[in-house]
Formats: structure tokens, C-alpha cells, sequence
């Protein structure tokens, strides 16, 4: 069998696979988040944080939930590397200095999982698990969370309750993610990926020095780190480490786990609002172009010419042996267009056109499927913009699932859909302006302003991979990454709530003749179109000093 067949049936096995489970499990979170009753457990959970899972908010009272807990979260996790040379279990590490451990916890409370550090040099048991790996279970958690509550936003009408926060976060974590995690870290296990509390132990003498590992619960923080689509690797090779990612069948699995609940909640946005025709067209567009990308990522990877090419069976520096070119492709094209960030290939190492694929794939907002909850969200404020772009066309007050499109929800959706651009472009444009943060750039040219480009882009998208090539550790970085961030995760999610209770507090409109079909396939044409042209418009010229003219030199 030749790599290129190889690829093709990898990305039908595991189309096969999220069709199988897409309405199960999009059904089962639709009952999650629509209960009434609450398990035994998560009563003493909310008996302990002092919450009324009953009570109804308001968007801005669902908004101070969310960055209440994300605040405590950054403030804990900073705390917990400060104090790691006195805590048990850090392996002999010293505590994290300021800036890093400062650039490190907003990572994980924004579900990005940056990591300018080195994992198994840095970080020991007790911060790695009671740190890092509960962060991503709530980070996520509080990304499905917000994109419940706009789907509440469209469901609901009349009202300006969008349900309760601490009762979505509990349930997120509780009924969907840790059985889910449980049921992968076993898997993971089966395949080879190690999960103890060992030390560290050295492995074998190499040319006159010694190499060592040190062991961790690897396979249960691999588990959540992709089904959360967080992304932050327990060793410094992260998905690309055999610990991590033993075998082709594993690397499959965990590109499964990222795709499965993003790509799921589609049928849970179409059951809450009372049309699964509508959570299929969502799906069609994000499925469109995803499936899309990895095509054209494994042409870019596997046409390359030259003899080198030719004989590797394409360009496979920077890439596993273990996954080879098809593998590595549709890893890197999922962990781009969701937030997960985990590689199992270094992107840097890609053709100039495919590491300009994974730029792009994050430009659009990673959105196609997303992140757990955020691709969600983000993809129903492109079919915002959608239905105005087709209001504008046809000349009538453009409408979406029943709810008027007016001024207040196109400069709210407009202001989303500006807000990271204006991060990425601002803060590489100032790292590029000024002379200390050049200095970081291994590579010049076309290339050096690639990784920049992409470190920024990947922070304010909150994806967390790296371009390589890049030393991030300097307190610029780790300070302009961490805000980046921080106002890449937190503003948009401002101006979802301020949307949702906007559609909340409105009365249906009733479809007529010349209502806009958004089940359509004509709809999902248009989003998909409106998705690429904005992104288009927004990066090319950044695109085009980067990737482009690399891939076209």
C-alpha cells in the first residue's frame, strides 16, 4: 500500500468514525445541558462553591461567572509553579519564574496550552495534575458552556436568562468529559502510552552523556488534553513523543478525540433550537472545509519535487516515521482549525505552502470544527454575518432562526469577528518593529516572519502550537503571548453572551416566503464563502510575506 492510499483510507476511517457516534453523543449533550436533575455528585459540588444551580442569569451575570472562575483559575495555577520546588512531587524542579509562570496559567485557563518550556524539564507531578490537567477539563468545560448559552440565546425568546453557569461548567466536566477522558486514557493505555508517578530514571548512555526520562500520568492528560482540545503536551515533543502518541492507531484515536465533540455539538445546537436541519448545515460547512484542507494539505505534502522528495515518498522532514505524511497531515490540519494546538509533526518544517495551511486554518477562527464549544460559537457568528451579507443582497432585514439580525447584533458579531485580527496583527507587527523580540527568530526571511506571525496568531486564537524555530521564553514573549491570550479568549466571549441575550430578549419572527432557508444547501455555500472571503481580506497581505512567498520562492 502506498502513502498516499494510506492517507485517503486514515481520513475515510475516521470520517466513519465521528458519522458513527455525531448523533449519540450530540444527543446525549442536548440532555446534558436541558436537565432539570442533578447527579448526587455535582450537588456536593455546588454545595461547596456556594452556587444555585436553579437560578437563572442574565448574560452579564453568566459573564462574571465566567471570568470570576477563570480569575481564580489564572491566580491558583500561577500560585502552584511559584511554590513547585516546596511542593511534594516536583521532582527536584525549581519553582517557575514570574513571567513564565504567568504566561503559563493563562494558558491553560484560555484553553490554549502554550508551552514556552520544556514539560518534562519543568514541571513535576503535583503541577502538572492538580494543575495543568484540571485546567483543561474546565477550560474546555467553560467553552461549552458559553456556547450553550448563545444557543440558548437563539432557543429562547421573550426572556433575558441564558441558564445557569456553574450548573453547564459542573455538568460539562461531570456528565461529558471526565467519563469520556476515562473511556480514552484506557485506550491510550492499551496502546502503549505510559501513565504512573515515577522519577526520573536514565535510560542508556549516548555518545559520553546520559539520557533520561522522567514518567507521569501521561496517557489521562493525553486523553483530556485532545478530547478538550487543549494541547499542551506532557513531554516537549507532545503528540509527536511515544509516551504520548505510541502507535499509527493511537494517532488516529487522539485526531478522533479532538473532532468528536466539536464536530457533535452541531446536533446539539440543531435539538435545543428545534431543527437538526439546522445543526446539519452548521456541520456541512465546517465539515466542508475541513475535509478541504486536509486534501490540500496532503497534495502540498506529498507532490513536493526533488530527488530527496521523491525518494522519502514526500516531504517528510519534521515528521514521524511512525505517521508518515497522511497522518501527520490530517493531524496538523485538525489541531489547527480547532484549539487544541497538540502536533504530532513540527509545522515548521512543512512546505511553505503547508505551514501556511495550519496559519490559515487558525485565521479563520478555528471554526471547521473548532474548539469544544468555541467552534461552536464562533461558526454561529459567521452565520450571523452570513444572513446580513444575504440581507444586504436581496434587500431585506437579514433574520436567523426566527431572531432579527439589527444593529446591536451586527456590531456585536462584527466586533468578534475584528477583535483577534486586530491582536495578531498588532502584536506582530510590533515584534517585528522592535529589535529585541527579532532576535528570538532562528530562521530569517520569509520563514523568520512566518514563526512570529504564527506564535501570535496562535496565542490570540487560542491554539497553543508553535511554528518551532521560535525561543518564546523571554519576558517579552511570555508577557505579549499571555495577554494575547487572555484578550483572545475573553473579549469575544463579551461580545457571544452580549449577543445571546440580545437574541434571548426577542419575539420570533414568523418565516415567511421571503425568509432566507438557512437549512439549505445554498445557505451553507454562503457561509462557507463569507468564512474564507473575510479571512481572506483580513490576512492576505500578512499571508503573503509569510507562507506564500516562502511556498512560491
Amino acid at each position: 500500500m502506498g502513502p498516499v492510499t494510506a492517507g485517503v483510507l486514515q481520513l475515510f476511517a475516521l470520517i466513519g468514525a465521528l458519522a458513527l457516534v455525531h448523533i449519540p453523543l450530540g444527543t446525549y449533550m442536548t440532555g446534558v445541558y436541558s436537565s432539570k436533575k442533578h447527579l448526587w455528585v455535582e450537588k456536593w459540588i455546588y454545595k461547596g462553591i456556594g452556587a444555585d444551580p436553579d437560578t437563572e442569569m442574565t448574560w452579564t451575570a453568566y459573564l462574571r461567572g465566567v471570568l470570576a472562575f477563570s480569575v481564580i483559575g489564572v491566580l491558583f495555577l500561577y500560585g502552584l509553579q511559584r511554590l513547585q520546588s516546596v511542593l511534594p512531587g516536583s521532582l527536584g524542579f525549581a519553582s517557575i519564574d514570574p513571567d513564565q509562570a504567568f504566561n503559563t496559567a493563562v494558558s491553560f485557563v484560555t484553553n490554549t496550552n502554550w508551552q514556552s518550556y520544556y514539560g518534562e524539564q519543568a514541571m513535576g507531578h503535583v503541577v502538572q495534575t492538580a494543575g495543568l490537567a484540571v485546567q483543561n477539563f474546565v477550560s474546555a468545560a467553560v467553552g461549552m458552556a458559553v456556547a450553550v448559552a448563545l444557543v440558548r440565546g437563539f432557543a429562547r425568546s421573550r426572556c433575558g436568562e441564558l441558564g445557569n453557569f456553574w450548573s453547564d461548567l459542573v455538568r460539562g466536566v461531570v456528565r461529558i468529559l471526565m467519563p469520556l477522558a476515562f473511556v480514552a486514557a484506557i485506550v491510550l493505555v492499551a496502546c502503549g502510552a505510559i501513565q504512573n508517578f515515577s522519577g526520573i530514571h536514565e535510560v542508556g548512555q549516548f555518545m559520553g552523556g546520559s539520557q533520561q526520562w522522567n514518567g507521569g500520568a501521561v496517557a489521562s492528560q493525553e486523553a483530556i488534553k485532545e478530547l478538550g482540545t487543549n494541547g499542551g503536551g506532557y513531554f516537549n515533543a507532545n503528540s509527536a513523543h511515544p509516551f504520548e502518541n505510541p502507535t499509527p492507531f493511537s494517532n488516529l484515536f487522539e485526531i478522533f478525540l479532538i473532532l468528536v465533540i466539536p464536530f457533535s455539538l452541531t446536533r446539539t445546537f440543531g435539538a435545543m433550537v428545534g431543527s437538526v436541519k439546522q445543526g446539519y448545515a452548521i456541520l456541512a460547512a465546517m465539515g466542508t472545509i475541513w475535509i478541504g484542507f486536509v486534501l490540500l494539505m496532503m497534495w502540498t505534502e506529498f507532490s513536493h519535487h526533488g530527488p530527496a522528495f521523491n525518494l522519502a515518498g514526500g516531504a517528510m522532514e519534521g515528521k514521524e516515521v511512525r505517521f508518515g505524511i497522511g497522518g501527520s497531515s490530517i493531524f496538523a490540519v485538525s489541531t489547527t482549525m480547532t484549539s487544541t494546538g497538540a502536533v504530532d509533526s513540527f509545522h515548521s518544517s512543512f512546505t511553505g505552502l503547508g505551514g501556511g495551511i495550519t496559519l490559515l486554518g487558525m485565521m479563520l477562527g478555528e471554526i471547521a470544527p473548532g474548539g469544544v464549544g468555541s467552534g461552536l460559537y464562533g461558526m454561529l457568528i459567521m452565520a450571523v454575518i452570513a444572513v446580513f451579507l444575504a440581507g444586504l443582497m436581496v434587500g431585506r432585514t437579514p433574520e436567523y432562526l426566527g431572531k432579527k439580525i439589527g444593529t446591536r447584533e451586527i456590531k456585536l458579531a462584527a466586533l468578534y469577528i475584528l477583535v483577534t485580527p486586530a491582536l495578531v496583527l498588532v502584536f506582530t507587527a510590533a515584534a517585528m518593529a522592535l529589535p529585541t523580540p527579532a532576535n528570538s527568530m532562528t530562521n530569517s526571511g520569509a520563514h523568520g516572519f512566518s514563526e512570529i506571525l504564527y506564535a501570535y496568531t496562535s496565542a490570540s486564537n487560542n491554539n497553543g502550537s508553535a511554528f518551532a524555530g521560535l525561543n518564546a521564553d523571554t519576558q517579552w514573549f511570555n508577557s505579549t503571548l499571555g495577554l494575547a491570550m487572555l484578550f483572545g479568549r475573553f473579549l469575544p466571549m463579551v461580545f457571544v453572551l452580549a449577543l445571546a441575550g440580545s437574541l434571548a430578549r426577542q419575539t420570533p419572527v414568523p418565516v415567511t416566503a421571503g425568509t432566507l432557508r438557512t437549512e439549505k444547501p445554498l445557505f451553507t455555500g454562503l457561509l462557507v464563502g463569507a468564512i474564507l472571503i473575510l479571512t481572506g481580506l483580513t490576512y492576505f497581505p500578512a499571508l503573503a510575506l509569510g507562507p506564500l512567498a516562502e511556498g512560491l520562492a
